[in-house]
């Protein structure tokens, strides 16, 4: 059996080009691929007698508007790709559109891109256009980015206009973390710094446009990277079940252990096949190549599915955050749901919040209750299941993503977890011959006896939003009233149970799922247990729900930033504005409100006393067994 390797597939680099209508990308790719000789023959005065019919001048970048519809506008509607060599390797050049109602084009030709190159009009300047582009290259997370400022014999070649726009357009990319690669004057009409040195501007002493594409560095082959195999499909032949896909990175051989997530099922490699390739029966394909497999045993596969090793796998959650660039006819809302598309994987997900819109011209961030078309903002989706994915910058091959509304295409973003955890290892089970046991006294029996039924209170709120204090007041007023009743309380805890938790996402999840299936099982014994913990994260309550079903009783401590930072005793709030505690709820961490609590306490407007009776009323009502028996007796007369 044979090897199959990347590099007999990788072996050029893409570069799009991208800046505002008419400042002159499809010019300057024509002029490149003239001057280098790289067009086919007859191409150059196929387009003269064209210029000729219409009584047009000669135009370079009719080399690359090929569409009947961009010649008639005078304008790019589609990304373009042809192939250009230099000495150094080989590309694929992507003309992208610049105008604004065509940036959807652009995002698909940027995205599949290595390096850029941004065209600036030396006569106009930096446009709105091209700090949106800007922001695009760097949103869609490509590092290198040159800058070609055009049209410098419109401004007789001055070393005072180039210096000019160099200076305002440098600190803009630097501004958001791009330092370009170069800046470089060129005249594409005239031919200027494309492939030859320009007599006109002996100022200038860096390298030509071409010169400036050969000194980009490839990427780091995606081989290095963990294995990642979104499945495209699975077919049935004879007896056998064929999974297919294509390997975005890493590397699979036959025999290795591999994981589908989100399902967390195992199984071996059997067989390994790749197309197009006469080679059969590969021992080991690496990224690039389409691969089908068989495994060792027969599990339930299903497109969407992402195949990893055990070691390496992806994130698992449903939630994460996003940084999305809009595109839909209709804004994008909180609350409203979308189709994700991510790989293979197709879910419904919703907007659980806009956290931000950004201004792309000023780098300026504001508060927003919907994305207008053509805007970039922070967001957080949710979906109903488990997804699998990775953070874009830890692995951008399958860190990227797009929305559908309807049957478009309406925006795309790169994927974050920052503040969020993974939760694969909150729903793995790793016991194996287990049995639950069965009590030896019924619920009812322990409800007669305590004269109440258990439970869990679980008290979610921000830091000094007046958790604790409530519980502890709650405590002792049922106690005395001869509840069973016990605090379970974020701090104590971790003193004991959880002393081994730090508080990274994952360890904050982790906090609450013990503490969820301590709680339950206070709850089963017929106590009631009182749980006062931030408890930050949707999903993790929604699985301390699921321990103590028909038992959990979720209580929203709800008081703003604002009036907790006010009370702050521990001075945390002070600590975390300074920078000295990381991932603090409600400043540097998310806080998901509960959707729809069992009840809720406002401790901002309402007094500790206040809220206590009201607590106890909700308790009597739906756990004391004296309370239900006057309310049948009542429905009886």
């Amino acid at each position: 059996m044979s090897n199959l390797s990347q590099g007999a597939v990788r072996d050029l680099l893409r570069i799009v080009i991208v800046g505002h209508v008419d400042h002159g990308k499809s010019t300057l790719v024509g002029r490149l691929l003239h001057d280098t000789n790289s067009l086919p023959a007859g191409k150059v005065e196929e387009i003269k007698a064209m210029s000729d019919r219409r009584g047009m001048p000669f135009e370079y970048a009719f080399l690359m508007d090929a569409l009947q519809a961009e010649r008639d506008q005078g304008i790019t509607i589609d990304t373009s790709q042809i192939w250009f060599n230099s000495d150094k390797r080989n590309y694929v050049i992507i003309d992208a559109p610049g105008h604004k109602e065509f940036l959807k084009n652009m995002i698909t030709g940027a995205a599949q891109s290595d390096a850029a190159l941004l065209i600036i009009d030396a006569e106009e300047g930096v446009r709105e256009q091209s700090r949106r582009h800007g922001y695009l290259l760097h949103l869609l997370g490509i590092r290198q980015v040159a800058v070609a400022i055009n049209k410098m014999d419109l401004v007789k070649y001055s070393q005072e206009r180039f210096n000019e726009i160099s200076r305002e357009y440098r600190a803009y990319l630097t501004d958001l973390g791009v330092e370009p690669t170069f800046i470089l004057p060129v005249s594409a009409r005239e031919g200027d710094n494309i492939v030859t040195k320009s007599a006109a501007m002996g100022w200038y002493d860096g390298p030509t446009v071409v010169g400036a594409l050969d000194r980009f560095v490839s990427e780091p082959l995606s081989t290095d990277l963990p294995l990642r195999l979104p499945v495209q499909d699975v077919y049935k032949f004879d007896e056998r079940r064929v999974i297919a896909g294509r390997i975005e990175s890493g590397r699979i051989s036959v025999g290795d252990e591999i994981m589908f997530s989100p399902s967390n099922k195992t199984a071996r490699v059997k067989s390994l096949e790749v197309w197009p390739t006469s080679l059969a029966a590969p021992a080991r394909v690496t990224a690039g190549y389409n691969v089908s497999m068989t495994l060792d045993e027969q599990i339930f596969v299903e497109r969407g599915d992402t195949i990893s090793h055990v070691k390496n796998a992806p994130i698992e959650t449903d939630v994460f955050r996003a940084r999305l660039f809009w595109l839909g006819h209709e804004p994008l809302s909180i609350g409203k749901t979308y189709k994700l598309k991510l790989n293979t994987t197709e879910a419904q997900i919703q907007v659980q919040k806009i956290e931000a819109v950004i201004d792309t011209g000023d780098l300026s961030s504001a508060s927003a209750t919907v994305v207008e078309r053509n805007q970039v903002a922070e967001i957080v989706l949710r979906s109903r299941r488990m997804l699998a994915l990775d953070a874009f910058n830890d692995k951008p091959a399958t860190g990227r993503f797009v929305l559908v509304d309807g049957y478009d295409i309406a925006g795309g973003g790169i994927i974050s977890m920052e503040g969020y955890a993974d939760q694969r290892q909150l729903i793995t089970q790793r016991s194996t011959n287990i049995v639950k046991v069965e009590q030896g006294v019924s619920d009812d029996e322990r409800a007669r006896m305590n004269g109440h039924r258990g439970g869990v209170i679980w008290f979610t709120g921000l830091s000094g939003a007046g958790k604790s204090t409530l519980s502890v007041e709650l405590e002792r007023r049922l106690f005395e009233k001869g509840y069973s009743v016990y605090v379970l309380d974020g701090d104590n805890i971790r003193f004991g149970l959880n002393a081994n938790l730090g508080f990274s996402p994952e360890d904050r999840s982790e906090n609450i799922r013990r503490v969820g299936e301590v709680a339950a099982l206070f709850a089963r014994a017929g106590m009631i247990a009182l749980t006062a913990f931030i408890s930050p994260y949707r999903s993790d309550r929604d699985r301390a729900r699921a321990a103590a079903p028909n038992r959990f009783h979720e209580v929203y401590v709800q008081a703003d930033v604002k009036t907790c930072e006010s009370r702050d005793p521990k001075g945390l709030y002070e600590k975390a504005r300074r920078g000295e505690i990381k991932e603090f709820t409600g400043i540097s961490a998310p806080y998901e409100e509960p959707e729809v609590a069992e009840l809720v306490v406002d401790t901002a407007k309402h007094s500790i006393e206040e809220c206590v009776a009201q607590l106890i009323t909700y308790i009597e009502a739906n756990f004391s067994l004296r309370a239900a028996s006057a309310q049948l007796e009542a429905r009886a007369r």
